[in-house]
């Protein structure tokens, strides 16, 4: 399993390996670094059993450790992984910058470009941190980066503050717009694959019908200025929407279930995996030439590469 290198203006972030051992255990030798640790990881012993923790971590693709360096120094170490304390296995950042380089806004530099990782290229919900009750540089940082402080408690054997980040709304989608040429039969599919998916009935007008989950809003509509008789999604314009799915098991539900609502599969012979073996998903089509693609969240096989498919 292989991790994205992340660059900032001053930093490089790259996977932790077994090279760079002897430069993290130097990074904790000083007794501050462990001040709001249960352990000493002043002690030799101790920091390369939590190098060797680091090491052996095996997870959701796209998610780990990092070594933290600066003009070619290992100045600390970050990650973000599956939380042992908190539960669902949420994504769980840390960040530890050498005592030597604080107070140079490096920490948040490094927190940063792993959280905009998780929530952007990574598309998770939200992110949660840990930071210990009387770690106030530490809270400082998450407060920089936008964190929001929702309760405390006992973990990793002491007080700490619970965190969470949420992706921002800058930039994601308002509403969605499809013109449709029959508004009812629009209605009937669309309509029964959103309102299982959990999107609710929003707004209706003669024309059309929209339906909302979120922030955002999905509208069919059959305007009176369409200026050809049906959809083709090989032309150039919309070709399809994806739309997550929680499980495997709910794909595998909707897809059956679908053809009963107006649509049929696409791909058949390649189901689920016809978008590459780390993509588990469902293409549909109605009847109006429309084609949705519905993609399981749980996560799929590790290493695997993603084809594009439609």
């Amino acid at each position: 399993m292989s991790l994205p290198e992340l660059t900032t203006p001053r930093l490089r972030l790259r996977q932790l390996v077994e090279a760079d051992r002897d430069a993290v255990v130097k990074v904790f030798s000083d007794p501050e670094m462990s001040r709001f640790f249960a352990a000493d990881f002043s002690d030799p012993a101790a920091a390369n059993a939590m190098v060797d923790r680091r090491l052996a971590y095996r997870g959701p693709a796209g998610q780990g450790h990092w070594v933290i360096e600066r003009d070619g120094e290992v100045i600390g170490v970050a990650h973000l992984r599956p939380s042992s304390e908190l539960p669902g296995g949420v994504a769980e950042l840390g960040y530890y910058v050498a005592s030597a380089h604080a107070g140079q806004g490096l920490a948040s530099e490094a927190a940063r470009a792993v959280l905009d990782h998780g929530l952007h290229a990574l598309g998770l919900p939200a992110v949660w941190a840990l930071v210990h009750e009387n770690n106030v540089a530490s809270r400082k940082v998450a407060g920089r980066l936008g964190f929001l402080d929702v309760g405390g408690g006992v973990h990793y054997g002491d007080l700490h503050r619970v965190l969470v980040a949420l992706p921002a709304v800058h930039g994601r989608a308002h509403h969605i717009e499809l013109w449709v040429p029959d508004l009812a039969a629009a209605e009937r599919s669309w309509g029964w694959l959103l309102g299982e998916l959990g999107w609710r009935a929003f707004q209706r007008w003669p024309a059309g019908v929209s339906w909302r989950l979120g922030g955002t809003y999905l509208v069919v509509e059959a305007s009176p200025a369409l200026s050809a008789a049906e959809h083709e999604r090989t032309r150039p314009g919309l070709n399809h929407l994806a739309l997550h799915v929680d499980t495997r098991a709910r794909v595998d539900e909707l897809a059956t279930r679908a053809t009963e609502h107006g649509w049929r599969p696409m791909f058949a012979d390649r189901y689920p995996y016809a978008g590459g073996d780390a993509h588990y998903a469902a293409y549909l089509e109605n009847d109006a030439g429309f084609e949705v693609e519905l993609v399981a969240i749980e996560g799929p096989p590790t290493g695997s590469v993603i084809t594009r498919t439609g």
